[in-house]
């Protein structure tokens, strides 16, 4: 018999769908085995008002069709004001944080963390978690690292704010999610089993090229560890990012690894490796569940170590996506969903 195990109401803590007939494929990718999602709202013009926020989460509930999928909408930081924060509460999961310029659509972020404090502290009395992308603009091995001294002056100066570590990459990370109690974290199936060595070591693979980059062997056992334990404020968010072909495969690739179709599968592989598959559970759902006090739509997952050969492209609405693992066969597989 096959060793299988079944995921009740699995989460993506940290999704991009983007906008459009981009939107049209990707959506149905991740609302087919997932629950839910929290969607990123780096689009152009950014989500960064009510309107445009119940407008984009109309056209993701569109996109996914029959699927049974909660979309946990973000709005993208700025400067609120009381007002629209109380309108627009009960209708988001959180704000996010982008340092201007940072990664794909960010330009419209925040330039300095002391200059938007007024906006931390509403949020903090109103109970609106912050959702941040954590780097700053030194040497690119080194950003998140440099960004930590934030979170850290963050999670003092707003001790009732929580705050989400967003796409965690290095050792670093790992130990500032254990010094305050507001620190959470996402980490995303890439940065769970590549380094930079697989993105650039030999030739160059622009399908595992994200933002923040791929690290050390030593940040990825970090990472790896404290996923596999089930870390009690670390959270599954795959930060799939779609790109059409033409725009991974040329000069100035998009940053950006598209996970979602796979990111289940090649999860149970992993813990399976790791003989940590009971803590699947709490990694991909519980622990997000706990930290963000929500109610996924329940949905049953059952992932069977049968062989799975991922496509060397997902194809539609006039879009051509490239996965992470394309070609490959994966040793485990979605063989039921209820």
């Amino acid at each position: 018999m096959p060793k299988q195990i079944t995921l009740r109401s699995p989460l993506d803590m940290h999704l991009h769908l983007r906008d459009g007939d981009m939107l049209k494929l990707a959506a149905p990718l991740t609302a087919e085995s997932f629950s839910g999602a929290v969607i990123m709202p780096n689009l152009v013009p950014p989500v960064d008002n009510l309107d445009r926020l119940l407008e984009y989460k109309q056209r993701i509930v569109d996109a996914v069709g029959q699927h049974q999928f909660d979309p946990y909408m973000a709005l993208f930081f700025r400067q609120y004001s009381e007002q629209e924060l109380a309108i627009a509460k009960e209708h988001m999961i959180g704000i996010k944080l982008y340092p201007a310029g940072a990664t794909t659509n960010s330009e419209a972020g925040v330039k300095a963390i002391d200059a938007v404090e007024p906006t931390f502290k509403m949020m903090e009395e109103m109970g609106i978690p912050l959702m941040v992308h954590g780097e700053t603009h030194g040497f690119v091995m080194d950003r998140e690292k440099e960004f930590l001294e934030s979170y850290d002056y963050l999670a003092k100066k707003f001790p009732k704010l929580n705050i989400t570590m967003e796409h965690i990459t290095t050792a670093d990370a790992v130990e500032m999610l254990d010094k305050h109690e507001n620190l959470r974290a996402t980490v995303t199936l890439q940065h769970l089993i590549i380094t930079l060595d697989d993105v650039a070591g030999g030739m160059l693979d622009p399908h595992l090229f994200c933002k923040p980059i791929a690290k050390r062997p030593e940040d990825r056992e970090a990472l790896l560890q404290a996923a596999l334990e089930a870390h009690p404020r670390l959270m599954f968010g795959s930060d799939s990012a779609p790109h059409p072909i033409e725009k991974k495969e040329c000069c100035g690739c998009a940053a950006g690894v598209f996970t979602a179709p796979i990111a289940i599968a090649r999860l149970a592989q992993l813990f399976d490796k790791h003989d940590k598959l009971d803590n699947l559970q709490v990694f991909i759902s519980d622990n997000a569940q706990k930290l963000y006090g929500i109610k996924p739509t329940e949905k049953l997952i059952t992932v069977t170590n049968e062989r799975f050969q991922v496509p060397p492209a997902y194809v539609g609405h006039n879009q051509h996506v490239v996965p992470m693992h394309a070609n490959e066969e994966l040793e485990w597989s979605i063989s039921q969903i209820g």
